[in-house]
């Protein structure tokens, strides 16, 4: 009894920090309608802080704490506001996601820029251990605190709410801004307010909590991940009832720790506990509609891809290999060779999120099962492993998608992250176990091996032909993606991703469409898992951890989700080694850019190629001169490369102007000739079928039957040629 119930003490302390969190989290989306991924993070850069100031500086405890909470974490709620949740009006909930996880991630990479992740830091007790005794218990002064500090969170924010004007017209905000405004309330000064009060909870949690453990960036990040289930429990709008999953998720964790039974089997079980509630919670719970949004007209479109086009794309991306094969130094073609497993990974992102408009999380997570299957079925190098790669992650897809079908939008994307990181802390780590009567552990003993493959009597045992090989491949896949999104299936998905109310209306069965995409992109993420593991030689399983989905998922929306050439970018930008070679000290420089990216999100919601690289060289494919003088420079500067006449800066610079710089003054004379393409292909020429298409798209627009509605219609047709 005495355990039972200094564990229920421990697991209480720990709700009170899990409140604290969930509650702030619960009022920023309650208030601005935005669900904030990056709550953790900010938490996390304001526990460094604190030990900046207090370890580092040695200022006093108290003048630390009143600094981060008073001056910091405002600072950080009215910025973040300021210049990135402001834009987002009126974008979808995908891209509102998308710039939050963006700003998470930035947000970790400058804090391990500016506090060395190497270093070991740690934070004292707030009452140096001292205790209260209650007969045979002590009980910390540090978790007493924390209790109280979490029920006046919880009633003081449940008062506030809805018992202040500013709480009842910060929530009207979310349900109509203009309806509020004609009150004489500031739709700004609402959402400012909700930033700050909830950038300051997010901060007083990661103060709290960092003395229990050593101050890690990622570690404090993802606590957030753990207070989602309470968060989810108060289904984001109800703090009392987040401060009862607190409590649950608490006392849930505590248990699990004091009485599993000691084995390396479950040994991370209690890492994955807090997923595998939110998981439960997502599933159990009634789910009512999510607040926060009107349906709005999307401005995400999704080209529909010509065989011509694709031809194109794919020959080009074949020549890129073999010319960075044959020129690329012996060492930067190692790590360069990872580029097309990762490129593969990306696109599998496009079939989900760019035509399903499901926000899945777990990408990455599906790589590392295929990375598995292939370790262990293609130890002697068989590229049959690849096809199990892609059978067994389906399979895995399909068991995901199966409890996740009723889920959309938040939730989706939390039962997607829930499976990741249940992945990461414990499935991944598991020692060996019979799998049909055969030993098998995910990992081996902490790093997977993978044999080069072997096609026939051709070893790919050189790091050329494995780059090429993974050229090859990826194009296939390409083709793959394409006759998807060219067949009736992939119309049907980009109609219930623009409107599900219509697609519901004419019977289609959007249930077997998501598990079908779902599947198939899981599949594409095992395969690429497969090629990428093979590059690496050997793989750990923080390779594929869910922090490096993000990233992936970040590159591939700031690029363009629906475009191809997205996933080489991801693929070149992860997997080159540009940064190692120029910046080697600047080891976070990556990861800060993609969150600087990805917040740019909401002003250019169709990507960086689609919007803006894509027009420039459709100008010079209407001018076949131009496009012939460019690719002959291209073959100037590689044969010139081969002679040896030439080093590979002198070749850098020629295919820079040659590929960069020539293309931009046809695109500006086709703009001053009223010509240029737009980002859809489509001239801006004043005549009067173009005028009759701007007209007749105005009043679509002003319609209540939206693009949606038309396309889902015209896919029971075949009507249609592309969104």
């Amino acid at each position: 009894m005495h355990e039972f119930i200094v564990f229920t003490i421990g697991g209480l302390a720990a709700s009170g920090i899990y409140a604290i969190t969930a509650s702030g989290l619960t009022l920023t989306y309650a208030t601005t309608g935005i669900f904030n991924w990056a709550h953790g993070a900010i938490g996390m850069v304001c526990a460094f802080a604190y030990w900046q100031m207090s370890i580092g500086w040695g200022w006093p405890t108290l003048l630390s704490i009143l600094v981060c909470l008073v001056v910091l974490a405002p600072a950080i709620g009215i910025v973040i506001e300021a210049a990135v949740m402001r834009r987002l009006e009126g974008v979808s909930e995908a891209s509102k996601l998308v710039v939050t996880l963006s700003v998470a991630l930035m947000l970790l990479g400058v804090a391990q820029w500016i506090w060395n992740p190497t270093t070991y830091r740690a934070l004292p007790p707030l009452f140096n251990n001292d205790t209260l005794v209650l007969g045979s218990i002590r009980i910390s002064y540090n978790d007493v605190t924390v209790l109280i500090l979490a029920l006046v969170v919880a009633i003081g924010l449940r008062l506030f709410l809805y018992r202040t004007r500013m709480g009842v017209t910060m929530r009207a905000s979310v349900d109509d801004r203009t309806l509020t405004s004609l009150n004489g309330s500031s739709a700004i000064t609402n959402a400012r307010n909700a930033w700050i009060i909830g950038s300051m909870l997010a901060a007083l949690a990661g103060i709290l909590v960092a003395p229990t453990l050593t101050l890690s960036a990622p570690a404090l990040t993802l606590l957030i991940v753990n207070a989602y289930a309470a968060a989810v429990i108060g289904r984001l709008r109800s703090i009392p009832m987040t401060f009862v999953g607190a409590i649950i998720l608490g006392l849930s964790i505590a248990y699990a720790v004091a009485y599993l039974p000691q084995s390396p089997y479950v040994d991370g079980f209690e890492n994955a506990v807090p997923a595998i509630i939110l998981f439960i919670a997502l599933l159990v719970l009634p789910q009512s509609r999510l607040r926060g949004h009107r349906q709005l007209r999307s401005r995400e479109l999704a080209i529909r891809p010509t065989w011509s086009g694709t031809g194109l794309f794919c020959a080009g991306a074949i020549v890129a290999a073999v010319f960075l094969a044959t020129t690329v130094s012996k060492s930067d073609l190692f790590s360069l060779n990872r580029m097309w497993g990762l490129a593969i990974v990306g696109l599998s992102v496009i079939p989900i999120v760019g035509y399903a408009g499901r926000l899945s999380l777990c990408q990455m997570t599906f790589a590392g099962i295929g990375a598995t299957m292939v370790g262990h079925l293609g130890a002697r190098g068989n590229p049959l492993s690849l096809l199990a790669a892609a059978g067994v992650c389906a399979v895995a897809g399909v068991i995901v998608a199966l409890p996740a079908l009723r889920l959309s939008g938040i939730y989706f994307a939390l039962a997607t992250a829930a499976f990741a990181i249940t992945m990461d802390n414990w499935v991944f780590v598991l020692p060996s176990f019979n799998l049909f009567g055969h030993p098998y552990a995910p990992f081996g003993s902490g790093s997977l091996a993978f044999a080069p493959f072997r096609i026939g009597s051709l070893a790919l045992t050189s790091n050329r032909s494995q780059f090429i090989a993974g050229s090859v491949a990826f194009v296939i896949l390409v083709v793959v993606v394409v006759a998807l999104r060219r067949s009736a299936f992939g119309q049907r998905l980009l109609a219930m991703k623009d409107s599900p109310a219509a697609c519901a209306t004419l019977g289609m069965n959007g249930r077997a469409s998501l598990i079908g995409v779902f599947a198939f992109s899981a599949a594409l993420a095992g395969v690429g898992g497969g090629i990428y593991g093979m590059a690496l030689g050997s793989a750990a399983p923080d390779v594929f951890q869910f922090f490096n989905g993000l990233s992936v998922l970040l590159v591939m929306v700031i690029m363009g989700i629906t475009s191809f050439g997205a996933a080489g970018s991801n693929g070149l930008y992860q997997g080159s080694p540009f940064f190692t070679n120029f910046v080697p000290s600047l080891t976070q420089l990556p990861l800060v850019l993609v969150g600087l990216g990805g917040i740019a999100v909401g002003t250019t919601p169709n990507g960086t190629i689609p919007g803006s690289i894509r027009p420039v060289y459709l100008s010079v494919v209407r001018r076949r001169w131009l496009m012939a003088l460019i690719l002959a420079g291209v073959g100037l500067a590689w044969a010139l490369r081969l002679s040896g006449a030439i080093g590979n800066w002198t070749m850098t610079i020629i295919m820079v102007l040659d590929l960069a710089l020539f293309p931009v003054p046809a695109y500006v004379a086709d703009y001053r000739a009223k010509i240029a393409p737009t980002a859809f292909g489509l001239p801006e020429r004043r005549s009067k079928q173009n005028a009759y298409a701007r007209s007749a798209e105005a009043a679509s627009a002003e319609s209540p039957v939206g693009s949606g509605d038309r396309l889902a219609a015209q896919s029971r047709t075949g009507g249609t040629r592309g969104a």
